[in-house]
């Protein structure tokens, strides 16, 4: 374990000796990579200290030694991309699932798999700014894919710069400001299946030295499945002053509102004959997802003669009203600063560049919980807990260039993070079970490697990281079959050592991105067995040794240029995610592959671009679907879905798209919630949505 005062003092001994005339980020021309063969927006260049222009962002992304993917949002404008499937699903090693209305599953090389309901193992960052709670749980409701300007995805350890060092990295959703907005005023309306309509609006400005960028995005839909409405509210604001070209601050707002109803899980039968109805128990219970989120946040920069120092603090409100088995009712605040500093300098006659920051990042949660009485009426009070959560971190990475296209890379990250609860569980209005608990995590995850650019545009990578993944409070506060709270002090961190080697880039009309990686995993964090002894059901446990390996690949080829006209294009893509996640010689289920995630997952796409208007098909592919259970008795079926997007340009800048998926309109299984024997009796199983069509105008000036 690793003090605070200790970590603290190495980040800012770090940040004191360093002087150099360049910046980390600036340091490194490498290949601007487009996988996907689309070029970039209107505003991709520009940007101001406190967040760079697109083009900068994509080559910052592109000098990671390691794996990471850079999407500009401008790609997925002309589509109804309504959740984060629809802006992650050509990210390799991604894997992204519907659940239903803004419910996904999100999992990088095998991260939180186990957990059947929002996310764990992924960083997921607004801004750069920690979106999760600091217990490290986390959901996606708050994230607007029509208020985005670029989506950063950095797998496993290569997300280190941010300070993340869980399995799964970090994914960076990036908001416009006046500088990088891809025209000052944009206004759009989308409708179509399910009685859904949308409605989304920017305006930006540059007043002097003042800049500012508001959004916002209002939607409805009735939903596929029964009891599936939903009603979303996005409001993301910046706002930036330059003092000089040497200082710069930008303020962050920003605020969410959820109301979704749930539809719950189906059995396999009810699933694939019968998709569109809902769980009876979520009916009776009249099961939802209410949340309401304020966000405040500022970043200040300073460009020094030895790079660039970035401050960041952020604080977030949240309050959630969730009518499940019973009523959760919480409020929390989430708070932290961040200070990082990039620099460059000259080491014996070598370029070396440095990147070194640290975080305090702290929260509390008062968690109700009730009685569901039905209708979601509360009864009485089952539960009132204080959860409390203390980070300390620092971390490093330096680069070294033994040659001017050959760079060593090395980093660590130092943590001590702390989770305390205190609280406790009425029965019959008597508190007969009371917890004042704190348990202590730390350690430091070190990371090495390479980075090669054998010849322009091209690169080679190799690296070796570790990295840990922490109980979260619901890992931590279990319930036994009484009902009553349980603190799980004796789950153990989940540690990983990942060996990765890679390479992308971009020749004539070819670009790619292919990574193949083994990470050995002791102590990962699954829902896998019982404890008789403590009569808890079903939860989770430490799984003594994984191994989580696979193959991640996107690709694109210019078939043909010219065809009809100048400037036109057609671009065959192809994403392919290859998993081989199994346990390591267990005593109950020996070398079985882990649930949920399918060994292959492929996406096809072929785009015809003209000036005036494009057109992709797309296919995607799960040759063979997951298995349900860790005995490995059952697996589901595989299916392949067929989409089509289509957009035109209109006069004034106006673009119309239509965005029709499943048009075949196939019965499948999205997402499962893992068991340890196979029931098809037992409601696990998320039916994929059926045939759908969107279309909207966009209108830029």
């Amino acid at each position: 374990m690793f003090p605070m005062s200790r970590i603290l003092r190495a980040a800012l001994t770090g940040l004191a000796i360093l002087s150099a005339p360049q910046a980390f980020a600036q340091s490194l021309e490498l290949p601007q990579i487009d996988v996907d063969g689309r070029p970039a927006g209107s505003g991709a260049g520009g940007g101001s200290l406190t967040q760079p222009g697109v083009d900068r962002q994509r080559e910052q992304v592109n000098s990671t030694a390691g794996a990471v993917s850079f999407i500009d949002a401008q790609t997925y404008r002309n589509t109804y991309a309504s959740n984060l499937r629809d802006v992650l699903q050509e990210s390799p090693g991604v894997f992204v699932q519907n659940r239903y209305s803004q419910e996904i599953r999100l999992s990088i090389r095998g991260s939180g798999i186990a957990r059947a309901f929002h996310t764990r193992g992924v960083e997921i960052l607004q801004d750069g700014i920690p979106t999760n709670l600091a217990d490290g749980s986390g959901d996606f409701y708050q994230i607007d894919p029509m208020g985005l300007r670029a989506i950063e995805v950095f797998r496993g350890g290569n997300a280190l710069p941010f300070g993340a060092s869980t399995l799964g990295g970090a994914v960076n959703f990036v908001t416009p400001t006046a500088y990088t907005a891809a025209a000052p005023n944009i206004f759009r309306i989308d409708g179509g299946s399910f009685g859904t309509i949308r409605a989304h609006g920017e305006v930006s400005r540059v007043i002097g030295n003042w800049d500012f960028h508001v959004g916002g995005t209002v939607t409805h839909s009735d939903g596929w499945r029964a009891h599936e409405q939903q009603n979303l509210g996005h409001f993301n604001a910046n706002a930036g002053y330059r003092f000089s070209d040497r200082v710069e601050t930008r303020f962050y707002a920003g605020a969410y509102y959820t109301d979704v109803k749930l539809p719950g899980t189906l059995t396999y039968n009810q699933a694939m004959t019968n998709p569109r109805m809902a769980n009876a128990g979520a009916v009776s219970g009249d099961q939802a997802r209410n949340t309401y989120v304020q966000r405040f946040a500022n970043v200040t920069s300073f460009k020094l003669d030895s790079g660039q120092l970035d401050i960041t603090s952020f604080v977030v409100h949240k309050h959630l009203n969730h009518p499940i088995f019973q009523v959760l009712d919480q409020d929390g605040w989430t708070y932290g600063i961040s200070p990082r500093f990039n620099g460059s300098f000259n080491l014996g006659g070598f370029r070396n560049d440095v990147v070194i920051g640290a975080r305090i990042f702290n929260g509390t949660n008062d968690a109700l919980q009730y009685q569901n009485l039905g209708n979601a009426t509360r009864g009485v009070l089952t539960t009132n807990a204080r959860q409390t959560s203390r980070n300390y971190e620092a971390w490093f990475e330096n680069r070294f260039f033994v040659l001017p296209t050959f760079a060593i890379t090395a980093g660590a990250k130092l943590f001590q993070s702390e989770r305390s609860f205190n609280g406790g569980t009425n029965l019959n209005n008597a508190n007969i079970a009371f917890i004042n608990q704190t348990i202590t995590y730390g350690g430091v995850n070190p990371r090495v490697g390479v980075l090669w650019e054998p010849v322009k545009n091209i690169q080679v990578f190799a690296n070796v990281t570790r990295s840990a993944d922490l109980p979260d409070f619901s890992d931590l506060v279990q319930s036994n079959s009484l009902g009553i709270s349980t603190f799980q002090s004796s789950l153990k961190a989940q540690t990983a050592t990942t060996f990765e080697i890679g390479t992308r880039g971009r020749s004539g009309r070819f670009g790619w991105e292919a990574v193949v990686y083994s990470s050995d995993v002791r102590n990962q964090l699954l829902q896998f067995g019982v404890n008789p002894a403590a009569s808890i059901p079903a939860a989770t446990f430490n799984a003594p040794h994984t191994r989580l390996q696979g193959v991640e690949f996107a690709g694109s080829v210019d078939l043909f240029n010219n065809l009809a006209s100048a400037d036109d294009k057609l671009t065959l893509r192809q994403v392919w995610t290859y998993s081989d996640f199994r346990m390591v010689n267990d005593p109950t289920y020996g070398n079985n592959r882990l649930p949920v995630v399918p060994t292959h997952v492929l996406r096809t796409a072929l785009t015809y671009t003209h000036p005036q208007f494009s057109v992709t098909p797309t296919v995607d592919i799960v040759p063979e679907g997951a298995f349900v259970d860790y005995r490995n008795t059952f697996k589901v079926g595989g299916y392949w879905l067929l989409g089509l997007q289509a957009s035109v340009n209109l006069p004034n800048n106006a673009t119309l798209f239509v965005d029709a998926r499943n048009l075949l309109d196939r019965r499948y299984i999205s997402d499962i919630s893992p068991v340890v024997n196979n029931n098809t009796t037992a409601a696990g199983y998320y039916p994929g949505t059926g045939r759908s069509i969107y279309g909207g105008v966009r209108y830029q000036f």
